[in-house]
């Protein structure tokens, strides 16, 4: 899928528009990374992939119940007047 773009300046650098469409076939989003590179005369772009995993909203609630737990199971320690040198 052949794609023409503009090089253009801004400021000190040469800026190339990547369209919407090739972006969603990179798997890619604006503000992510790509490494640029030349190879045979041709600007190859490839994502950098990072090693941190987008999580689901249904991923990330899975452990709510277990984090509930746990601050119900050491509420003792937050309640009551300081003992010693606590900071209050």
């Amino acid at each position: 899928m052949p794609v023409t773009s503009k090089i253009r300046r801004q400021g000190g650098a040469a800026v190339v528009t990547i369209p919407p469409a090739l972006l969603k076939l990179m798997d890619v989003e604006v503000g992510e990374q790509v490494t640029l590179s030349v190879l045979e005369g041709k600007l190859v772009a490839q994502p950098v992939k990072s090693g941190r995993r987008r999580y689901t909203l249904a991923e990330l609630l899975k452990g709510a119940n277990e984090m509930k737990r746990l601050n119900e199971e050491v509420s003792w320690a937050r309640e009551g007047e300081p003992v010693g040198c606590e900071i209050g």
